[in-house]
């Protein structure tokens, strides 16, 4: 018997949900855009009785349902009394993405009230605030290209025996742009040599061959990426025990150019030889140059 299973995907206007839709529906998923909360209980069962079995649905609810949306706990709660399993995919970002991107695309933010795109956002991220405690998986967007959220949606929901297991995502990142607010496990490498404090590599990032082999000249570099590793390759049996599905590792030194690049390279590489899934990506690689 094939499980039915159902995902929400939810989250402030502006953070990507109509592409995480696209992405889902490209790995087969049944997909509706604003659905009222109540109509997700007999929708989910009208799927299972259909003929041909619809086993994966993907549905976006969100503020726009207006008044609807006020009812998504107690739909959350049927579902759950009905033995339907739903997932929930909440995708945020950052207020200045949100209203940069509002204003880009010249569309009204929903609860905006004469164009103050600021406003609505604050209000909507207040009012999201519970649902997002509820959620299995947080994204944040601010700093996500389309086909980047398409690789992490991709990472959590595809199927398939190439898809078994956690799916591990390692991200460099600058501290002083912020942590990734989706991080399970930070790692700070700032106590590492600097290239940047060397002119003749300050140009380069972490993908260039001068820049790694500089870094990992260090014997403290090599100490550390061991026990880093060995770390690392502990933990993730156990998250999978806990039944977690996507882990994402942060990596992280002063402007995430040069450090965290080198290091989220090589811990990449020693998972994959590992047969681990994972994906590499480095959120502040480009804004240093």
């Amino acid at each position: 018997m094939v499980t039915q299973r159902l995902v929400i995907v939810t989250g402030l206007s502006g953070a990507g949900k109509t592409q995480a839709l696209h992405s889902l529906e490209d790995l087969g998923f049944f997909c509706v855009d604003n659905l009222p909360p109540a109509l997700i209980p007999k929708f989910a069962e009208l799927c299972a009785q259909a003929a041909n079995k619809i086993n994966k649905i993907a549905l976006v609810v969100d503020i726009r349902g207006g008044e609807f949306f006020d009812t998504f706990f107690e739909v959350l709660s049927d579902l759950d009394a009905r033995g339907i399993r739903c997932e929930i995919l909440f995708l945020e970002a950052s207020n200045e993405t949100l209203v940069r991107r509002f204003k880009e695309s010249r569309r009204r933010h929903p609860l905006s009230t004469y164009g103050e795109v600021l406003e609505g956002i604050q209000e909507e991220r207040s009012r999201l605030q519970d649902l997002r405690g509820r959620a299995n998986k947080i994204i944040d967007t601010s700093n996500m290209a389309v086909q980047q959220l398409k690789e992490v949606i991709n990472g959590i929901f595809a199927d398939g025996a190439s898809a078994s297991g956690l799916h591990i995502t390692v991200i460099s990142f600058g501290f002083k742009y912020g942590i990734p607010l989706d991080s399970d496990l930070v790692f700070d490498v700032r106590f590492l040599p600097n290239p940047y404090y060397q002119n003749n590599l300050r140009p380069f990032t972490g993908n260039d061959a001068v820049v790694r082999e500089y870094v990992f000249s260090s014997p403290l570099t090599s100490e550390f990426m061991g026990k880093f590793s060995d770390l690392v390759q502990f933990l993730i049996p156990q998250y999978s025990k806990e039944g977690k599905t996507t882990l994402m590792i942060a990596v992280g030194c002063t402007g995430g150019m040069h450090r965290s690049v080198a290091l989220a390279n090589r811990l990449g590489e020693i998972l994959s030889e590992k047969n681990f899934r994972v994906t590499v990506r480095h959120r502040d690689i480009n804004r240093s140059k």
